[in-house]
């Protein structure tokens, strides 16, 4: 690049304004040791459609990115979402979660407005009796919530590059069956789950604990041959019935990682059950080795828990897997830093904010980093005791955790939202998308209703907004 152009200068003799883009790799992440040898580097040039241009581009068609689509479009606003895999839901599909975690403190609905219409619509879809979800059906209810909704939004579609220069996203590039297309917004969310868009655009972010490590992983499993009712007549007491027998099991060798944690199986109806069984431990969602690594375990590892219910458990004995996740289930990533980072002394003060955009009361739930039995009890006891609401209580969500610092026309939705690493335990959860993506797409329309910086809307106006959507706003 000649040294007497600027970088204004040097775009526009480039191209990259009108469409040639220079694709470079993600940012990389600074605040973790390099795994692999440093790469060779290219520069890839190409000049690429600009397929879509839109009000709102929305990366990640999840519980955050699909609440954040039909709350944009419930304002009037022109919404393009791309989703990666084949379905809309995330983990909750595609990663075969099999329950939503709770949707209120025992008093209070705190997921309304979206998450209403979620459950509303899947108890008229699910073909199953049992308590846990009809994941066929919460496919199809994403499907016709934003098909109803007329916001555009395609599968197969991954973010692959984002374009932005002082504090504004001027495009972002995404890959598809059809090659690179540019997509142009007037604001972007960012739905990814990872923070993807946000950190390659250069928001600054933190990851894991303060030591850096990150929660484990779960591949998410359906199995048939269940005999529910003699595994009800026969579960044993206490927190972790599903590992009861663990101990036994370890002594007798049908484990080859010693995981003292096993949140268990959840009843689907009709002998099948849908399993939340097994950790992947250290594997970073935002590294493509580390989670092939951990799916090629994740599949493996289900022959010893196959083994394990069969034999140690009542009312699995013809237990038989069926099918495991086409999507790795990954508890944290990224945490974006925005205007406001909700901390764990917000959530045990209950915290209260002017600009709040819900409540939510989910416990603390950061499972272990590590395979020691002193390390679950830890966990058990903070998930169960240390931060445990009462029935009513419950803390705050504010607006700024959804603006990343540093930039006019970008939100944050999902488990990427703006909080320290403890309240990320809490808000993680399928509900807590719902909340904070409802209030993203809302503020989205708002800011390119009124060609505002998303720091710079009237909260008063989204509040007022949010609740005439159906959220859960009693201090607003």
């Amino acid at each position: 690049m000649p040294n007497e152009l600027n970088r204004r200068q040097w775009i526009k003799a480039t191209g990259l304004a009108a469409g040639v883009w220079a694709v470079r790799p993600a940012q990389a992440e600074t605040n973790t040791p390099p795994v692999h040898a440093k790469a060779d580097e290219i520069t890839f040039q190409k000049k690429l459609p600009v397929k879509h241009t839109v009000d709102v581009f929305i990366a990640g068609g999840g519980p955050a990115g699909t609440a954040a689509a039909v709350a944009a479009r419930s304002q009037g606003a022109n919404v393009y979402l791309a989703e990666a895999h084949t379905c809309l839901g995330g983990m909750g599909t595609a990663g075969r979660v099999p329950v939503f975690m709770q949707m209120g403190d025992g008093h209070h609905f705190l997921a309304g407005g979206y998450g209403h219409r979620v459950l509303d619509r899947l108890e008229k879809e699910k073909s199953f009796p049992g308590p846990a979800t009809d994941i066929e059906a919460l496919k199809r209810v994403y499907d016709a919530l934003l098909t109803e909704a007329q916001a555009t939004f395609t599968f197969y579609t991954a973010l692959c590059a984002v374009d932005a220069a002082e504090g504004h996203i001027r495009h972002v590039v995404c890959a598809s069956p059809s090659g690179l297309f540019a997509v142009r917004a007037k604001v972007y969310v960012d739905a990814t789950g990872n923070g993807d868009l946000a950190a390659w655009a250069g928001a600054p972010f933190e990851k894991g604990n303060a030591q850096g490590q990150l929660m484990p992983g779960t591949l998410c499993s359906v199995w048939s041959g269940v005999d529910w009712p003699a595994w009800e007549a026969n579960r044993p007491k206490g927190p972790q019935p599903d590992g009861a027998m663990l101990d036994k099991a370890f002594a007798d060798g049908v484990f080859t990682v010693r995981d003292e944690h096993l949140t268990g199986m959840h009843h689907l109806g009709e002998g099948v059950c849908g399993g939340n069984i097994g950790h992947a431990f250290g594997v970073d969602g935002t590294d493509e080795r580390s989670l092939t690594d951990a799916l090629v375990w994740g599949r493996k590892s289900m022959t010893e828990y196959a083994r394990y219910y069969r034999e140690y458990l009542k009312g699995f004995e013809k237990a038989r897997l069926v099918q495991t996740g086409s999507l790795l289930g990954i508890r944290e990533t990224r945490r974006i830093i925005g205007d406001y980072v909700l901390s764990i002394d917000d959530y045990k003060k209950r915290a209260v904010f002017s600009d709040e955009i819900g409540r939510y009361a989910y416990p603390i739930d950061i499972h272990p980093t590590t395979t020691d039995k002193a390390a679950y009890e830890q966990h058990r006891k903070e998930f169960d005791q240390t931060f445990r609401y009462a029935p009513g209580e419950s803390y705050g969500i504010p607006y700024r955790t959804l603006t990343p610092r540093g930039y006019d026309n970008l939100l944050v939705a999902g488990r990427c939202v703006s909080t320290d690493h403890w309240v990320h335990g809490s808000l993680r959860v399928m509900p807590g998308c719902f909340i904070t993506g409802q209030a993203a797409g809302i503020a989205a329309a708002l800011a390119t209703d009124r060609s505002q910086s998303v720091h710079g809307i009237d909260v008063k106006d989204l509040q007022q907004r949010l609740k005439a959507f159906g959220a859960y706003l009693p201090n607003a």
